[in-house]
């Protein structure tokens, strides 16, 4: 029988065997299932590292290390998984709210609470259903509370924060999640397909927000005094954020896929506003020309534009020591280019200074604790591969 455990006793946990299974309607009893049919890695055979696949998983999104060493990875229809790297299982974690999977919408990311080993908080988002056929990105908070099989439960389930209205279509929900040093929350909020939201302040979508972790808003936001959604927006003009992340000096940047050309790599400064769909680097897919930014200078233009796209998804500052020469440059997946794309810096200046094949869509990258680099393939049966040094 397991009995329950709040995360602060998650470091003690470090040694039991996880398990796997399927979403938070299921049982967290252990299964084998989550092994890589396929362990080689089809990657240029040039690139400067090892890449070892050691896990896969449905239609993975997002993952997050937790203090103890394992990893949560959330799937696209809506489990929720908790990996040991000691066993290599992955464990059921159950309780996850409802999410509208179809198109880009699903499970998307999750994040501990920067004083997750004292309050066992986890961070979730997930596209939410709404009346007739709309929908729109939620974010949730939990208690996570571990069992002795693996698992666990999210409890006490609360949503903080919703996408502003919901409208139809599946695309869009950028809804990625980022804790600062200060305990702030920062959500990446998608224009969901329909432009004029990113330039609209009676809507959160296309919007890069600010909160403080229990949803409210921090009073010296700069839009604070417009009340109600505005007041969360720390910067706009937005199109599909998929990354965001701060650099090891504490700057906020963002990547985000352009329409057809012009992805983005964009520093994100309060009140600033980016521009989409007024202006960008790239033109909408019906072949409708956009103005460039070098038309409207009132618009902070990107730092990097990507043409042909990279499709970026997530972002990771590297600080770890490993690679030591890759110390405060950042990683990005790409999608589209089947790569991982890093980006140095000088100051203000960004240049894109690598781009290693892999041989399939990444979805997700994070350092781990160990130095390595963690990423996670898109699509069913999507892979955990770790990278480490050649040789």
């Amino acid at each position: 029988m397991s009995r329950s455990l709040t995360l602060c006793a998650a470091v003690a946990l470090a040694l039991l065997t996880a398990c796997s299974g399927a979403n938070g309607n299921a049982s967290n009893s252990p299964r084998e299932g989550n092994q890589p049919a396929d362990t080689s890695v089809k990657m240029d055979s040039a690139n400067p590292f090892a890449a070892t696949a050691i896990a896969a998983f449905d239609e993975p999104w997002a993952m997050s290390f937790l203090p103890d060493g394992r990893l949560l990875v959330s799937e696209k229809r809506g489990a929720l998984k908790l990996y040991d790297f000691g066993s290599g299982a992955a464990g059921d974690v159950s309780g996850v709210p409802d999410v509208l999977y179809g198109g880009q919408g699903g499970f998307g990311d999750v994040v501990p609470h920067p004083q997750f080993a004292d309050n066992g908080m986890v961070y979730i988002s997930y596209a939410e259903a709404g009346d007739g056929d709309t929908a729109g990105g939620a974010v949730a908070r939990a208690r996570l509370v571990l069992d002795e099989s693996g698992g666990g439960t999210l409890e006490d389930v609360e949503v903080i924060w919703r996408q502003v209205p919901k409208v139809s279509g599946r695309g869009h929900y950028a809804h990625r999640i980022l804790f600062g040093d200060d305990g702030m929350l920062w959500i990446a909020s998608g224009d969901r397909q329909k432009f004029d939201p990113a330039q609209d302040m009676t809507s959160n979508m296309g919007k890069i927000l600010r909160l403080n972790d229990d949803g409210s808003v921090p009073a010296d936001n700069p839009f604070a005094g417009q009340g109600e959604v505005a007041s969360q927006v720390w910067s706009l003009g937005h199109r599909n954020p998929l990354g965001i992340a701060f650099d090891p000096q504490g700057q906020l940047w963002n990547n985000e896929m352009g329409p057809k050309n012009g992805d983005e790599l964009n520093r994100v400064e309060r009140g600033e506003n980016y521009g989409y769909p007024i202006v960008s680097n790239g033109e909408h897919y019906d072949g409708r020309p956009i103005p460039n930014h070098d038309t409207r200078p009132e618009f902070a233009a990107p730092v990097i534009t990507w043409t042909p796209v990279i499709s970026p998804s997530s972002m990771e500052f590297y600080t770890g020591d490993l690679f030591p020469d890759w110390r405060g440059d950042a990683f990005i997946g790409g999608l589209s280019s089947q790569a991982l794309v890093r980006v140095s810096f000088d100051g203000n200046r960004a240049w894109e200074s690598a781009r290693y094949s892999m041989g399939n869509r990444i979805r997700a990258v994070r350092q781990g604790p160990d130095g390595a680099l963690y990423l996670l393939e898109d699509g069913e049966d999507g892979r955990l591969l770790k990278l480490t040094p050649q040789g």
